[in-house]
């Protein structure tokens, strides 16, 4: 019992650290200071780096997605609908969420790891005797560039998902592409992106400041960087799928119970 005590202590510890971290982040941001070399690196791990499995996976869930979505408002006759009901449910939530926690298992984790591992081996306490702060070199350029390539990533998954919705309606229930994607355009309106990219520019600051945290702030050796970098992932997903939930209540308006 006490050992559990103590996980959980532990736990709301670094979480509280994962929020001190992001302060500092705005304050360094707000001060300009970043080396920009670090962050193309880390823009090219965020963006192609991660590109395949968000394509991937987005392809092949909007096709689950449409078949199941298709097979319903067929029987009401309700064919041109389903594009619309694609638009509504994919495009706006499914897409985002999937292509949040693709990054945060591949570049969340990674960033959890290296960081874990400087830390382990006193690199970063190297870093302070060199008078460079680890938050401009090494979390300040990891989240920039997170921040920047989520939006794009979850633009190229409606996208790839779209296709695939289209694919999946043409083969499976003969739904000629134009009717698919005249629904598609009717239900998803030019604010809907806007909320896509904005939840890409937040998810990606979650991704970052959460691997980052986790990373920063392991002890012991490389079991605990194991530990460090799944904790990372877990409490990711967790946190962004709260955060969707707040921004859904935020942006849609409150629901009527």
């Amino acid at each position: 019992m006490p050992l559990k005590q103590n996980l959980e202590q532990l736990w709301i510890v670094r979480c509280g650290a994962a929020v001190l971290l992001f302060g500092q982040v705005l304050l360094h941001l707000c001060q300009g200071k970043a080396y920009y070399r670090k962050i193309l690196e880390h823009m090219v791990t965020a963006g192609p780096g991660s590109i395949s499995p968000v394509l991937l996976v987005s392809g092949f869930a909007g096709m689950i997605f449409t078949i199941q979505t298709a097979r319903e408002l067929v029987q009401f006759g309700a064919v041109s609908a389903v594009g619309g009901a694609f638009a509504l449910a994919f495009c706006r939530e499914l897409a985002p969420i999937l292509t949040a926690s693709i990054l945060a298992g591949q570049v969340g984790s990674a960033f959890a790891a290296e960081l874990g591992a400087m830390r382990v081996t006193e690199q970063i306490d190297a870093l302070y005797m060199l008078r460079t702060d680890p938050i401009d070199y090494l979390v300040l350029p990891r989240v920039i560039a997170c921040c920047l390539m989520m939006p794009f990533m979850m633009i190229f998954a409606v996208m790839i998902g779209i296709t695939g919705g289209v694919f999946a309606a043409w083969q499976f229930y003969q739904i000629v592409p134009e009717v698919f994607l005249e629904s598609v355009r009717t239900f998803l309106a030019p604010s809907d992106l806007m909320i896509i990219l904005l939840k890409g520019f937040i998810f990606g600051t979650l991704v970052a400041v959460n691997g980052c945290s986790w990373g920063l702030t392991t002890k012991g050796g490389a079991k605990e960087v194991g530990e460090s970098a799944t904790t990372a992932v877990v409490t990711t997903w967790v946190s962004i799928f709260m955060m969707d939930f707040v921004l859904t209540v935020l942006l849609s308006g409150q629901p009527n119970f």
